[in-house]
């Protein structure tokens, strides 16, 4: 696996490994790129595979002032221009998810498919419940001056299912563990701000929609919902997997995308070289 720099501000660390049509994968908000290696690695032999830290994660830089989620939009056309990507078959989960859904509008034509995986539509496309516990867990306690440390055994709690391997529960909080409070901060703030409702029905690609059985974040009932707003989705529901699916189940993920990808990988291409 080799790490590159997407030069620009920010600039961003991104993790390549193998080799045909571009993936590019895309964390959640308390994830980094090696939250996708299983995945990379099970694609390696048919794709060329991307995996981002998002700005103001992990290895990429961090810029002052508010965040937007076109602001992410915006990092992903860096890379796919430097990476001399025409379209690329996108893969986010979560934040991830977000982000491509902010993308699509803008930039259709750089999308072969999306799968975008555990994500709601809309900040309010969640309960009002499940909305305050979301930034209770997450807001209060890092502005009363708590560490991610402190933060961390109840946001795994809350976000796995409860079956999860110990060492992938170790794995989350070691990912949590690493973020950073302040980007964390303007992210969850622009997260309240999401909403995607308006523009679901102009998503005219490909979509993968994967959900674990026991996400309480987003549960599949959302997906339901959003297999009913795209054109052409299917919905794949995890057994035993919570919101990170692709950790909790990686087999059952790898194989979802694997054969979602494989009828459509000409759709994605580089740009001729000149």
């Amino acid at each position: 696996m080799e790490t590159i720099r997407i030069s620009g501000v920010p600039e961003l660390a991104c993790d390549l490994v193998g080799d045909g049509p571009p993936v590019v994968f895309l964390h959640g908000i308390g994830g980094n790129r090696t939250n996708w290696a299983r995945q990379q690695l099970a694609l390696q032999d048919e794709f060329s595979t991307m995996a981002w830290d998002a700005r103001g994660y992990g290895d990429s830089a961090d810029v002052p002032g508010e965040r937007r989620f076109t602001h992410f939009a915006d990092d992903l056309v860096r890379l796919l221009d430097q990476q001399n990507i025409e379209k690329a078959h996108l893969v986010g989960l979560s934040m991830g998810a977000r982000i491509l859904l902010t993308f699509f509008p803008v930039h259709a034509e750089r999308v072969a498919t999306l799968t975008l995986c555990d994500c709601f539509y809309g900040f309010n496309a969640m309960s009002d419940e499940k909305r305050r516990d979301f930034m209770a867990l997450r807001e209060k306690p890092l502005r009363e001056g708590k560490t991610f440390a402190d933060l961390a055994p109840a946001l795994v709690e809350s976000l796995v299912s409860p079956d999860c391997p110990p060492e992938i529960a170790a794995e989350l909080f070691d990912s949590i563990v690493l973020l950073r409070v302040e980007p964390y901060l303007k992210t969850l703030m622009a997260t309240t701000a999401f909403d995607a409702l308006a523009t679901m029905d102009e998503i005219n690609v490909p979509v993968q929609l994967i959900f674990g059985e026991h996400d309480r974040l987003s549960p599949p009932s959302i997906g339901e919902e959003m297999v009913e707003l795209i054109a052409d989705a299917r919905l794949t529901v995890l057994e035993g997997a919570g919101h990170l699916s692709n950790l909790e189940r990686p087999a059952q993920f790898n194989d979802t995308l694997r054969s979602f990808l494989a009828q459509r990988a000409t759709l994605a291409s580089y740009r001729e070289r000149l």
